[in-house]
C-alpha cells in the first residue's frame, strides 16, 4: 500500500520528491494552504483512493519556536492553535468551549519510525493557525498558550482530521523556515528549509514496512 504525503504548495512536494529512495511507494501531493484547504485536499486524494493508501503524513516548512532555520521537528501532536472564541477572560479553546478537539495526536507508531529515521530531530506540538504569528505580542499569546509547542504552520490539524475521518494513521513533519515573532521576511530561509525537508524524505520510506 502506497504512503500519502501531502504538502502546501508544489515547492514542498517537489522538495520531498527529490528526496525519496528510487521506487519509494509513497505519492507526494500539494493540497493548499491552510487547515481548510489541507483538510479539503487530502479528503479528496483519499475518496478516490480506493483503499489505497496505508498512512497520511503532513510535511512541509513553517515557522520555529527556539529552533534555527534548516531544523526538523516531528509533531507529537498537530494542535488548532487558534480555532475557539475570544472572551474576556482570553482565549477558549475548541475543547474548553464543549465543542470537539483542537488537538489532533499522531499516530506512536509512525512517529517511532520516523524518530529513529531521523535521531536529530526535535519533538513536540506542531501548531496549526490560519493566521501565521507576525508581532512580540502574539507570540508571547501564543507560547502562554502552548509552552510545549516546537513549530507553527498551516495544515498539519486539517490533514489529520481528513486522516481521522478515513480511518488512517496520521503524522506530521516540519522544517524550519523562520523564527516565530514579529515578520522579518529577511531572517527567513526558505531555501535552507525546503534542503531539509529533502533530506528527511528519506524516513518516509521507513514507514512503508
Amino acid at each position: 500500500m502506497t504512503l500519502l504525503v501531502v504538502t502546501a504548495v508544489d515547492a514542498e512536494a517537489q522538495a520531498v520528491a527529490r528526496g525519496l529512495p528510487a521506487g519509494a511507494d509513497v505519492l507526494t501531493a500539494p493540497v493548499g494552504v491552510g487547515p481548510a484547504a489541507a483538510a479539503a485536499g487530502t479528503a479528496r486524494l483519499l475518496a478516490l483512493a480506493g483503499g489505497r493508501y496505508r498512512a497520511v503524513v503532513s510535511a512541509g516548512i513553517g515557522g520555529g519556536i527556539g529552533l534555527a532555520p534548516g531544523a526538523t521537528v516531528l509533531a507529537s501532536r498537530s494542535i488548532a492553535a487558534d480555532l475557539g472564541a475570544d472572551s474576556p477572560d482570553g482565549f477558549l479553546s475548541l475543547d474548553e468551549l464543549g465543542f470537539g478537539s483542537a488537538l489532533a495526536p499522531v499516530d506512536a507508531g509512525l512517529l517511532d519510525r520516523l524518530r529513529a529515521a531521523l535521531p536529530g530531530a526535535a519533538v513536540g506540538d506542531v501548531l496549526t493557525v490560519s493566521t501565521v504569528t507576525g508581532t512580540v505580542a502574539g507570540t508571547a499569546e501564543l507560547l502562554r498558550r502552548h509552552p510545549d509547542a516546537l513549530a507553527e504552520a498551516m495544515e498539519g490539524y486539517g490533514v489529520a482530521c481528513a486522516a481521522q475521518g478515513a480511518g488512517l494513521p496520521f503524522a506530521e513533519l516540519r522544517t524550519i523556515s523562520n523564527p516565530v515573532g514579529p515578520r522579518d521576511r529577511a531572517a527567513w530561509r526558505i531555501g535552507d528549509a525546503l534542503a531539509a525537508l529533502t533530506h528527511a524524505a528519506p524516513a518516509f520510506a521507513t514507514l512503508l514496512g
